[in-house]
Protein backbone atom coordinates (compact mmCIF):
# COMPACT_ATOMS: atom_id res chain seq x y z
CA UNK A 1 0.00 0.00 0.00
CA UNK A 2 1.35 3.21 -0.93
CA UNK A 3 2.62 5.91 1.77
CA UNK A 4 1.96 9.47 2.74
CA UNK A 5 2.13 11.44 -0.55
CA UNK A 6 4.17 14.85 0.10
CA UNK A 7 2.23 18.60 -0.66
CA UNK A 8 3.30 21.92 -0.13
CA UNK A 9 0.54 22.53 1.81
CA UNK A 10 2.43 21.30 5.48
CA UNK A 11 -0.86 20.64 7.13
CA UNK A 12 -1.85 17.78 4.46
CA UNK A 13 1.60 16.23 5.30
CA UNK A 14 0.28 15.12 9.53
CA UNK A 15 -0.35 11.69 9.23
CA UNK A 16 -3.76 12.34 11.43
CA UNK A 17 -5.38 14.96 9.16
CA UNK A 18 -8.21 13.49 6.95
CA UNK A 19 -7.27 14.89 3.53
CA UNK A 20 -4.22 14.28 3.01
CA UNK A 21 -2.73 14.27 -1.00
CA UNK A 22 -3.84 10.82 -0.93
CA UNK A 23 -7.43 12.17 -0.60
CA UNK A 24 -8.30 15.75 -2.50
CA UNK A 25 -12.30 14.55 -1.65
CA UNK A 26 -14.42 17.82 -3.46
CA UNK A 27 -16.85 20.04 -1.94
CA UNK A 28 -18.49 23.15 -2.13
CA UNK A 29 -18.04 25.96 0.48
CA UNK A 30 -18.62 29.85 0.57
CA UNK A 31 -16.87 32.72 2.42
CA UNK A 32 -17.86 36.01 3.88
CA UNK A 33 -18.39 38.20 1.14
CA UNK A 34 -17.87 35.39 -1.73
CA UNK A 35 -20.75 32.61 -2.67
CA UNK A 36 -20.84 28.37 -3.12
CA UNK A 37 -18.06 27.53 -5.36
CA UNK A 38 -16.50 24.13 -5.92
CA UNK A 39 -13.34 23.42 -3.71
CA UNK A 40 -11.03 20.62 -2.63
CA UNK A 41 -9.89 19.67 0.73
CA UNK A 42 -6.30 19.86 1.39
CA UNK A 43 -4.89 19.60 5.02
CA UNK A 44 -6.82 21.98 6.85
CA UNK A 45 -7.50 24.68 3.79
CA UNK A 46 -9.81 24.63 0.95
CA UNK A 47 -8.49 25.05 -2.70
CA UNK A 48 -10.36 27.07 -4.83
CA UNK A 49 -10.77 25.14 -8.16
CA UNK A 50 -13.79 27.70 -9.30
CA UNK A 51 -11.65 30.52 -8.47
CA UNK A 52 -8.67 28.30 -10.71
CA UNK A 53 -10.53 27.36 -13.56
CA UNK A 54 -11.96 31.24 -14.40
CA UNK A 55 -8.19 32.04 -14.07
CA UNK A 56 -7.14 29.23 -16.44
CA UNK A 57 -4.62 28.01 -14.10
CA UNK A 58 -6.42 24.67 -13.43
CA UNK A 59 -8.90 23.13 -16.05
CA UNK A 60 -11.41 20.17 -15.76
CA UNK A 61 -12.67 20.19 -19.42
CA UNK A 62 -13.74 22.85 -22.04
CA UNK A 63 -16.80 24.20 -21.12
CA UNK A 64 -16.03 25.04 -17.94
CA UNK A 65 -17.40 22.90 -15.00
CA UNK A 66 -17.08 24.73 -11.87
CA UNK A 67 -18.64 27.86 -13.02
CA UNK A 68 -22.29 26.15 -10.83
CA UNK A 69 -21.47 25.36 -7.23
CA UNK A 70 -21.96 21.67 -7.77
CA UNK A 71 -20.06 18.90 -8.78
CA UNK A 72 -22.49 17.62 -11.06
CA UNK A 73 -21.37 19.04 -14.33
CA UNK A 74 -17.71 17.81 -12.94
CA UNK A 75 -19.08 13.83 -12.50
CA UNK A 76 -20.76 14.33 -16.50
CA UNK A 77 -17.00 13.98 -17.62
CA UNK A 78 -16.97 10.36 -16.73
CA UNK A 79 -14.05 9.00 -15.52
CA UNK A 80 -11.59 9.83 -17.80
CA UNK A 81 -12.23 13.03 -16.76
CA UNK A 82 -12.14 12.61 -13.57
CA UNK A 83 -8.78 10.80 -13.71
CA UNK A 84 -7.42 13.34 -15.75
CA UNK A 85 -8.35 16.05 -13.38
CA UNK A 86 -7.39 14.16 -10.21
CA UNK A 87 -3.92 13.82 -11.96
CA UNK A 88 -3.52 17.32 -12.87
CA UNK A 89 -4.64 18.34 -9.16
CA UNK A 90 -2.12 15.81 -7.35
CA UNK A 91 0.67 17.41 -9.68
CA UNK A 92 -0.17 21.22 -8.90
CA UNK A 93 -0.51 20.43 -5.16
CA UNK A 94 2.27 17.70 -4.84
CA UNK A 95 5.90 18.87 -3.25
CA UNK A 96 8.32 20.58 -5.54
CA UNK A 97 5.29 21.94 -7.67
CA UNK A 98 6.59 25.04 -10.37
CA UNK A 99 3.13 26.32 -9.85
CA UNK A 100 2.82 26.99 -5.70
CA UNK A 101 3.38 30.70 -6.25
CA UNK A 102 0.57 31.32 -8.65
CA UNK A 103 -2.18 28.48 -6.63
CA UNK A 104 -1.51 29.57 -2.86
CA UNK A 105 -3.98 32.55 -3.47
CA UNK A 106 -6.69 30.09 -3.87
CA UNK A 107 -6.02 28.37 -0.33
CA UNK A 108 -8.69 29.08 2.33
CA UNK A 109 -8.53 28.03 5.75
CA UNK A 110 -11.39 25.70 6.43
CA UNK A 111 -12.43 27.49 9.40
CA UNK A 112 -13.68 30.36 7.52
CA UNK A 113 -15.32 28.46 5.34
CA UNK A 114 -19.07 27.03 5.21
CA UNK A 115 -19.72 24.00 3.85
CA UNK A 116 -22.97 23.27 1.06
CA UNK A 117 -24.37 20.57 -0.25
CA UNK A 118 -21.61 19.05 -2.61
CA UNK A 119 -23.93 17.97 -5.59
CA UNK A 120 -27.63 18.11 -6.71
CA UNK A 121 -29.21 14.99 -5.53
CA UNK A 122 -31.11 13.28 -8.19
CA UNK A 123 -32.57 10.85 -6.65
CA UNK A 124 -32.20 9.01 -3.45
CA UNK A 125 -32.45 5.64 -2.55
CA UNK A 126 -31.62 3.69 0.67
CA UNK A 127 -31.05 -0.19 1.17
CA UNK A 128 -31.27 -2.44 4.33
CA UNK A 129 -28.16 -4.18 3.04
CA UNK A 130 -26.41 -5.08 6.57
CA UNK A 131 -26.73 -8.12 7.73
CA UNK A 132 -26.34 -7.26 11.26
CA UNK A 133 -28.30 -5.04 11.55
CA UNK A 134 -31.19 -6.42 9.60
CA UNK A 135 -31.25 -9.99 12.31
CA UNK A 136 -31.15 -7.36 14.94
CA UNK A 137 -34.58 -5.46 14.14
CA UNK A 138 -35.43 -8.60 12.60
CA UNK A 139 -34.90 -10.15 16.08
CA UNK A 140 -36.31 -7.33 17.74
CA UNK A 141 -39.82 -7.04 15.74
CA UNK A 142 -40.43 -11.22 14.78
CA UNK A 143 -37.97 -13.01 16.94
CA UNK A 144 -34.96 -15.10 16.12
CA UNK A 145 -36.94 -17.44 13.66
CA UNK A 146 -38.18 -14.86 11.43
CA UNK A 147 -35.75 -12.10 11.61
CA UNK A 148 -34.67 -12.09 7.64
CA UNK A 149 -37.54 -12.10 5.29
CA UNK A 150 -37.05 -14.71 2.58
CA UNK A 151 -35.39 -12.40 -0.08
CA UNK A 152 -32.63 -10.74 2.17
CA UNK A 153 -30.13 -13.26 1.15
CA UNK A 154 -31.12 -13.16 -2.22
CA UNK A 155 -31.47 -9.07 -3.06
CA UNK A 156 -30.33 -6.18 -1.75
CA UNK A 157 -33.31 -4.34 -0.51
CA UNK A 158 -33.82 -0.91 -0.37
CA UNK A 159 -36.76 1.63 -1.08
CA UNK A 160 -37.19 5.37 -3.05
CA UNK A 161 -36.58 7.66 -0.66
CA UNK A 162 -37.02 11.67 -1.11
CA UNK A 163 -34.42 13.38 -2.51
CA UNK A 164 -35.50 16.44 -1.07
CA UNK A 165 -35.12 15.56 1.94
CA UNK A 166 -31.10 15.24 1.90
CA UNK A 167 -28.95 18.13 3.80
CA UNK A 168 -25.42 18.76 4.23
CA UNK A 169 -24.06 17.90 7.45
CA UNK A 170 -24.48 20.75 10.02
CA UNK A 171 -27.68 21.11 9.05
CA UNK A 172 -29.85 21.18 12.33
CA UNK A 173 -33.20 18.20 12.07
CA UNK A 174 -36.26 19.33 13.19
CA UNK A 175 -38.02 16.06 15.41
CA UNK A 176 -41.48 15.37 13.08
CA UNK A 177 -45.07 14.95 13.28
CA UNK A 178 -46.55 11.98 12.48
CA UNK A 179 -49.18 8.98 13.38
CA UNK A 180 -47.86 6.72 16.48
CA UNK A 181 -49.91 3.63 17.45
CA UNK A 182 -48.74 1.66 20.49
CA UNK A 183 -49.73 -2.03 20.90
CA UNK A 184 -51.68 -0.87 23.77
CA UNK A 185 -53.61 1.73 21.87
CA UNK A 186 -57.25 1.12 19.48
CA UNK A 187 -56.46 3.86 17.09
CA UNK A 188 -53.40 6.09 16.39
CA UNK A 189 -52.73 9.46 17.27
CA UNK A 190 -51.03 12.30 15.73
CA UNK A 191 -48.23 13.66 17.65
CA UNK A 192 -44.57 14.16 17.62
CA UNK A 193 -42.33 11.36 17.09
CA UNK A 194 -41.05 9.44 20.62
CA UNK A 195 -38.53 7.22 19.40
CA UNK A 196 -36.00 9.84 16.96
CA UNK A 197 -32.92 7.75 15.70
CA UNK A 198 -30.15 8.02 13.85
CA UNK A 199 -28.30 5.24 11.12
CA UNK A 200 -25.07 4.50 10.47
CA UNK A 201 -24.10 4.32 6.91
CA UNK A 202 -22.07 5.27 4.20
CA UNK A 203 -23.57 6.96 0.69
CA UNK A 204 -22.72 6.00 -2.77
CA UNK A 205 -22.85 9.25 -5.60
CA UNK A 206 -23.82 7.71 -8.62
CA UNK A 207 -21.41 9.79 -11.27
CA UNK A 208 -22.93 8.02 -15.00
CA UNK A 209 -26.05 7.36 -16.02
CA UNK A 210 -27.01 4.47 -17.00
CA UNK A 211 -30.59 2.87 -19.36
CA UNK A 212 -31.01 -0.68 -19.31
CA UNK A 213 -29.45 -3.20 -16.76
CA UNK A 214 -25.58 -3.01 -15.70
CA UNK A 215 -23.35 -5.88 -14.10
CA UNK A 216 -21.92 -5.30 -11.06
CA UNK A 217 -18.24 -4.55 -12.88
CA UNK A 218 -20.45 -1.69 -14.67
CA UNK A 219 -22.16 -0.59 -11.84
CA UNK A 220 -18.95 0.21 -9.92
CA UNK A 221 -17.03 1.73 -12.91
CA UNK A 222 -20.39 3.97 -12.91
CA UNK A 223 -19.78 5.23 -8.70
CA UNK A 224 -18.26 8.74 -8.52
CA UNK A 225 -17.70 8.54 -4.75
CA UNK A 226 -18.67 8.23 -1.10
CA UNK A 227 -19.65 9.88 2.02
CA UNK A 228 -20.70 9.56 5.66
CA UNK A 229 -24.71 9.38 5.63
CA UNK A 230 -26.76 9.78 8.66
CA UNK A 231 -30.28 8.71 7.61
CA UNK A 232 -32.46 9.88 10.60
CA UNK A 233 -35.39 7.19 11.32
CA UNK A 234 -38.35 8.02 13.37
CA UNK A 235 -39.10 4.08 14.43
CA UNK A 236 -42.51 5.01 16.28
CA UNK A 237 -44.34 6.21 12.78
CA UNK A 238 -42.29 3.68 10.73
CA UNK A 239 -44.04 0.69 12.84
CA UNK A 240 -47.72 1.85 12.22
CA UNK A 241 -47.18 2.55 8.39
CA UNK A 242 -44.31 0.70 6.99
CA UNK A 243 -46.47 -2.68 6.72
CA UNK A 244 -47.15 -3.50 3.87
CA UNK A 245 -45.29 -1.25 1.37
CA UNK A 246 -42.13 -0.03 3.51
CA UNK A 247 -41.02 3.03 5.00
CA UNK A 248 -42.60 6.76 4.14
CA UNK A 249 -42.58 9.64 6.41
CA UNK A 250 -40.74 8.14 9.39
CA UNK A 251 -37.55 8.38 7.07
CA UNK A 252 -38.71 11.67 5.02
CA UNK A 253 -37.63 14.21 8.02
CA UNK A 254 -34.07 14.56 6.88
CA UNK A 255 -30.90 12.63 5.47
CA UNK A 256 -27.53 13.98 6.58
CA UNK A 257 -24.11 13.65 4.49
CA UNK A 258 -20.99 14.58 5.05
CA UNK A 259 -19.75 17.63 2.85
CA UNK A 260 -17.16 15.92 1.16
CA UNK A 261 -17.25 13.62 -1.25
CA UNK A 262 -14.33 10.92 -1.57
CA UNK A 263 -13.67 9.44 -4.71
CA UNK A 264 -13.56 6.21 -4.83
CA UNK A 265 -9.76 6.45 -6.87
CA UNK A 266 -8.73 7.61 -3.24
CA UNK A 267 -10.14 4.72 -1.53
CA UNK A 268 -8.89 2.05 -4.07
CA UNK A 269 -5.95 1.04 -1.68
CA UNK A 270 -8.48 0.42 0.58
CA UNK A 271 -11.15 -2.39 -1.19
CA UNK A 272 -11.98 -5.65 0.78
CA UNK A 273 -14.50 -8.40 0.17
CA UNK A 274 -17.94 -8.85 1.35
CA UNK A 275 -18.71 -12.07 3.83
CA UNK A 276 -19.00 -15.27 2.46
CA UNK A 277 -22.51 -15.98 1.25
CA UNK A 278 -25.01 -18.42 3.17
CA UNK A 279 -26.96 -18.77 -0.29
CA UNK A 280 -25.29 -18.46 -3.51
CA UNK A 281 -26.65 -15.45 -5.48
CA UNK A 282 -27.88 -15.02 -9.10
CA UNK A 283 -25.16 -14.56 -11.80
CA UNK A 284 -26.60 -10.59 -12.08
CA UNK A 285 -25.21 -10.13 -8.51
CA UNK A 286 -21.94 -12.17 -8.29
CA UNK A 287 -19.13 -9.49 -7.76
CA UNK A 288 -16.11 -10.15 -10.23
CA UNK A 289 -13.71 -8.57 -7.59
CA UNK A 290 -13.08 -7.00 -4.24
CA UNK A 291 -16.34 -4.26 -4.23
CA UNK A 292 -16.44 -3.02 -0.46
CA UNK A 293 -14.15 -0.73 1.24
CA UNK A 294 -12.12 -0.80 4.53
CA UNK A 295 -13.10 2.21 6.29
CA UNK A 296 -13.15 2.47 10.36
CA UNK A 297 -16.63 4.44 11.51
CA UNK A 298 -17.31 5.99 14.68
CA UNK A 299 -21.02 7.67 15.79
CA UNK A 300 -20.84 10.18 19.19
CA UNK A 301 -23.83 11.92 21.06
CA UNK A 302 -23.48 14.97 22.57
CA UNK A 303 -26.47 15.84 24.83
CA UNK A 304 -27.04 19.90 24.53
CA UNK A 305 -24.18 21.39 26.26
CA UNK A 306 -22.48 18.30 27.37
CA UNK A 307 -19.43 16.62 25.98
CA UNK A 308 -19.92 13.65 22.93
CA UNK A 309 -20.01 10.11 23.98
CA UNK A 310 -18.63 7.51 21.51
CA UNK A 311 -21.96 5.07 20.90
CA UNK A 312 -20.87 3.06 18.34
CA UNK A 313 -17.74 1.75 16.28
CA UNK A 314 -17.81 -0.11 13.54
CA UNK A 315 -16.14 -0.56 9.82
CA UNK A 316 -17.84 -0.62 6.31
CA UNK A 317 -16.75 -3.59 5.14
CA UNK A 318 -19.28 -5.29 7.45
CA UNK A 319 -21.83 -4.91 4.94
CA UNK A 320 -23.34 -7.55 3.19
CA UNK A 321 -24.05 -6.22 -0.19
CA UNK A 322 -21.67 -3.70 -1.81
CA UNK A 323 -22.76 -0.08 -3.18
CA UNK A 324 -22.08 -1.60 -6.97
CA UNK A 325 -24.03 -4.82 -6.24
CA UNK A 326 -26.89 -2.43 -4.47
CA UNK A 327 -26.82 -0.31 -7.72
CA UNK A 328 -26.58 -3.16 -10.22
CA UNK A 329 -29.87 -4.51 -8.59
CA UNK A 330 -31.60 -1.09 -9.35
CA UNK A 331 -30.97 -1.50 -12.65
CA UNK A 332 -32.37 -4.86 -13.34
CA UNK A 333 -36.03 -3.54 -14.44
CA UNK A 334 -34.76 -0.92 -16.75
CA UNK A 335 -34.87 2.02 -13.81
CA UNK A 336 -32.44 4.53 -15.72
CA UNK A 337 -29.91 5.88 -12.82
CA UNK A 338 -28.77 9.43 -13.38
CA UNK A 339 -25.60 11.53 -12.30
CA UNK A 340 -26.59 12.51 -9.14
CA UNK A 341 -28.22 9.83 -7.66
CA UNK A 342 -27.31 8.52 -3.77
CA UNK A 343 -27.71 5.18 -2.85
CA UNK A 344 -27.80 4.60 1.19
CA UNK A 345 -25.94 1.47 2.22
CA UNK A 346 -28.23 0.57 4.84
CA UNK A 347 -27.58 0.68 8.36
CA UNK A 348 -23.90 -0.94 9.34
CA UNK A 349 -23.57 -2.94 12.86
CA UNK A 350 -20.91 -5.14 13.48
CA UNK A 351 -21.57 -8.42 15.29
CA UNK A 352 -20.75 -7.51 18.67
CA UNK A 353 -23.23 -4.37 20.88
CA UNK A 354 -20.47 -1.91 20.29
CA UNK A 355 -21.13 -1.59 16.58
CA UNK A 356 -24.57 -0.97 16.60
CA UNK A 357 -25.09 1.36 14.45
CA UNK A 358 -28.56 2.61 15.87
CA UNK A 359 -30.10 3.23 18.99
CA UNK A 360 -32.71 1.00 17.81
CA UNK A 361 -29.81 -1.65 18.29
CA UNK A 362 -27.99 0.01 20.80
CA UNK A 363 -30.74 0.17 23.37
CA UNK A 364 -32.91 -3.03 22.01
CA UNK A 365 -35.92 -1.00 21.46
CA UNK A 366 -35.48 0.94 24.75
CA UNK A 367 -35.02 -1.85 26.91
CA UNK A 368 -31.41 -1.33 27.53
CA UNK A 369 -31.13 2.61 28.07
CA UNK A 370 -27.62 3.38 26.95
CA UNK A 371 -25.63 5.23 29.43
CA UNK A 372 -23.53 8.22 28.42
CA UNK A 373 -20.41 9.73 30.09
CA UNK A 374 -22.44 12.37 31.21
CA UNK A 375 -24.09 9.95 33.46
CA UNK A 376 -27.67 10.30 31.15
CA UNK A 377 -28.77 7.55 29.42
CA UNK A 378 -30.77 7.24 25.84
CA UNK A 379 -32.66 4.62 24.19
CA UNK A 380 -33.77 7.22 21.52
CA UNK A 381 -32.57 10.60 20.39
CA UNK A 382 -33.86 13.85 23.13
CA UNK A 383 -34.28 17.59 21.53
CA UNK A 384 -31.09 18.85 22.03
CA UNK A 385 -28.55 15.83 21.04
CA UNK A 386 -25.84 16.28 18.42
CA UNK A 387 -25.38 13.52 16.45
CA UNK A 388 -21.46 13.33 14.73
CA UNK A 389 -20.65 10.30 12.21
CA UNK A 390 -16.77 10.36 11.67
CA UNK A 391 -15.34 7.79 9.58
CA UNK A 392 -11.80 7.30 7.64
CA UNK A 393 -10.01 4.66 5.90
CA UNK A 394 -6.11 3.92 7.24
CA UNK A 395 -2.93 3.62 5.23
CA UNK A 396 0.70 3.52 6.20
CA UNK A 397 1.16 6.67 8.07
CA UNK A 398 -1.93 7.95 6.63
CA UNK A 399 -5.92 8.32 6.49
CA UNK A 400 -8.56 8.87 3.88
CA UNK A 401 -10.73 11.24 6.32
CA UNK A 402 -14.71 12.02 5.38
CA UNK A 403 -15.28 14.68 7.29
CA UNK A 404 -17.70 14.84 10.09
CA UNK A 405 -21.70 14.53 9.16
CA UNK A 406 -23.30 16.06 12.01
CA UNK A 407 -26.64 17.15 13.03
CA UNK A 408 -28.55 18.57 15.72
CA UNK A 409 -31.92 17.03 16.79
CA UNK A 410 -34.84 20.47 17.73
CA UNK A 411 -37.66 20.33 19.14
CA UNK A 412 -40.93 19.24 17.04
CA UNK A 413 -42.80 22.37 16.24
CA UNK A 414 -46.20 23.38 18.09
CA UNK A 415 -49.40 21.39 16.08
CA UNK A 416 -48.57 21.98 12.77
CA UNK A 417 -52.48 21.96 12.14
CA UNK A 418 -54.05 23.78 14.35
CA UNK A 419 -55.73 26.57 13.56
Amino acid sequence: MTGLRQSWVESANDPETDFPLNNLPYGVFSTDGKGPRCGVAIGDMILDVAGLEAEGILSAGDPPVFSEPSWNAFMELGPEGWAGFRGALTALLAEGSSLRKRVEPFLVPMEDARMHMPMAVAEYTDFYAGKNHAMNIGIILRGPENALPPNWLHIPIGYNGRASSVVVSGTDVRRPWGQLKGPDMEAPVFAPCKRFDLELEMGAIVGVPSNGPVTVQEADDMIFGYVLLNDWSARDIQGWEYQPLGPFQAKATATSISPWIVTKAALEPFRASTPEREKELLPHLVEPGPMIYDIDLMVTLAPEGKTPTVIAETNYNRMYYSAAQQLAHHTTSGCPMRVGDLLGSGTISGPVKSERGSLMELSWAGKEPLELDSGETRSFLEDGDTLTLLGAAKGNGYRIGFGACSGTVLPALDDPYAR
